[in-house]
């Protein structure tokens, strides 16, 4: 009985083992070691992910590297597949690695790459192959110019440590701008400062709210006056914390951004919530509203400068509603003009990890193509991004473009070429928060405090202490701060709850071990009896 209980319990172990390895993931990959060379003589089909918003220059640069790339190395052919928006790409690759089918190359940011690393091995790092004398950043072996390491903004590559390593590059950089009316400020009576500060917008919005008899505003002469909008309302309250000195969490992964700071600040801004400021979410798009004269500060990444203006190149709204105004491009609103310190983002370049190395190497060699100055230089002209090699950016042609700023409304748009140099001159007081696995849930929490404090203010709720402690409450639960570092990882909850196969056969484990056991106290026992009986 004893062996055909071990032979029993020994099949179910493998079968269980199988099961989970086939239905349940892997427990990772084998960190990925660069070949000695490229073999050219196999064929090698990569998924590229990359994020559009329809703008047809910006996928043509895409399709455009692709061939090019192809031409140098004819045995690689690049699939791309272009997202609308960086959440939905974050949505499918978390997906696609519970199914092992991650693209090859994604564009993606490091909040999210810190969420992809849960997976062992999943994201490629970068550390050892950045030296790589044949492969490497600047590699011999390589058919095109690569950037060296030294050549990259040494602010942007930092961005892609994360933890223990480099999990990333650098893609494109932006940060955010405040677009003014200046036509608008001046009518108000008022002069735009060298360095924007949070109560001088606070201020003037409020003067703009005046009104005439009638009720129309007496700035526009129209019905419609938000004078203060945001778009990215995470970004907001995580300026204004790192502007006051104030925490909001720190490499290890600690929420620290439920503070009295971030009170303050909410008050601050329910206070002028009747009115003179609002949100992208709740109100849409502060460059439809600036644009046809019912705005006078619209806050923005520099990415969408084209959107912005009386002469803007792209538009959402009919033409017949544009007005002529001057527009100015400045720093965000700072706590301390002499300290200012703004967001840097921007989109960057994993790779991810792969059975066969020949194929990761393949998928290394196109992201570091999309570093060359070609590539970097003519994407970074279609918006109010700036290129994250020194190389590129010191380049005669993009001294070029910059200097002909205004020339036309199309590919010299003032407002686009304005918001790359804010970008360029003022690189040095740029920050980047800790990345974690969570982060980026942190981040969604830390706009969702502003926008419901602004929806509370519309809805006539009292905002008093009691309201903070519920709102601080209600936040960590909705995007579930309080299991950041703890209890499932985003792995295991992608991966769901065990395949029906894998739990009978675990309970039939169970019930072996219970009958394995019984059978030795039955033995134990019925052995006692006979000692006694003899």
């Amino acid at each position: 009985m004893k062996k055909a209980l071990s032979v029993i319990l020994l099949l179910l172990t493998v079968l269980c083992s199988a099961a989970l390895s086939s239905c349940h993931g892997s427990h990772g990959m084998k960190e990925f070691e660069i070949p000695e060379k490229f073999d050219e003589t196999k064929q090698y089909e990569l998924v590229f992910w990359a994020k559009n918003d329809t703008n047809k220059i910006q996928t043509r640069v895409y399709t455009d590297a692709i061939a090019a790339f192809q031409e140098l190395y004819p045995n690689v052919k690049i699939k791309l597949s272009l997202y609308a928006d960086y959440g939905r790409i974050y949505n499918d690759v978390i997906t696609n690695i519970a199914t092992g089918t991650t693209p090859d190359i994604c564009i993606t940011y490091p909040d999210h790459i810190a969420t992809y690393m849960t997976g062992e091995n999943t994201v490629v790092k970068l550390d050892g192959i950045f030296n790589d004398e044949k492969y490497g950043l600047g590699g011999s072996e390589l058919k095109f110019d690569s950037p060296e390491f030294g050549e990259l903004v040494p602010q942007f590559i930092e961005e892609c440590r994360i933890r223990d390593g480099y999990y990333a590059i650098p893609y494109m950089r932006s940060t955010e701008a405040c677009y003014i009316n200046k036509t608008f400020v001046e009518r108000l009576g008022y002069e735009i400062p060298e360095t924007l500060t949070w109560d001088f917008i606070w201020e003037v919005s409020e003067k703009a709210l005046e009104k005439n008899e009638d009720g129309t505003y007496k700035l526009n002469g129209g019905n419609v006056m938000i004078p203060f909008i945001y778009k990215s309302t995470d970004n907001m309250m995580i300026q204004y914390l790192k502007q006051a000195g104030a925490d909001y969490s720190n490499a290890d992964g600690d929420i620290l951004i439920f503070n009295d700071k971030t009170k303050e600040f909410l008050k601050t801004v329910a206070s002028h919530s009747n009115g003179a400021f609002s949100t992208f979410k709740i109100s849409s798009y502060p460059g439809n509203f600036f644009n046809a004269g019912q705005c006078i500060f619209a806050i923005d990444s520099t990415a969408g400068a084209t959107w912005i203006g009386s002469k803007a190149t792209h538009l959402d709204i009919p033409k017949e509603d544009l007005i002529e105004f001057e527009t100015v491009v400045k720093m965000i609103p700072q706590v301390n003009p002499d300290e200012p310190k703004m967001i840097s983002q921007g989109p960057s370049l994993c790779v991810f990890n792969k059975k066969d190395p020949q194929r990761v190497l393949a998928a290394w060699m196109f992201a570091q193509y999309l570093l060359t100055d070609k590539v970097q230089i003519t994407y970074a002209e279609t918006e109010g991004y700036v290129p994250v090699t020194l190389k590129a950016q010191n380049t005669p042609e993009y001294r070029e473009y910059l200097s002909r700023s205004g020339e036309d409304n199309d590919h010299y748009y003032s407002i686009k070429i304005d918001a790359s140099k804010l970008l360029l001159q003022n690189r040095r007081y740029t920050f980047t928060t800790p990345v974690f696995n969570g982060s980026a849930s942190l981040r969604d929490a830390a706009g969702q405090l502003i926008e419901n404090t602004v929806k509370s203010v519309r809805r006539k709720e009292t905002i008093d202490d009691a309201y903070f402690t519920k709102l601080y409450n209600n936040v960590k639960a909705l995007y579930r701060l309080d299991q950041i570092n703890t209890g499932e990882t985003a792995m295991q909850k992608a991966l769901g709850p065990l395949p029906k196969t894998a739990v009978f056969l675990l309970t039939a484990l169970g019930v072996v071990w219970a009958l394995i056991a019984a059978g030795f106290i039955w033995r134990y026992v019925r052995k006692k009896r006979s000692n006694i009986k003899n």
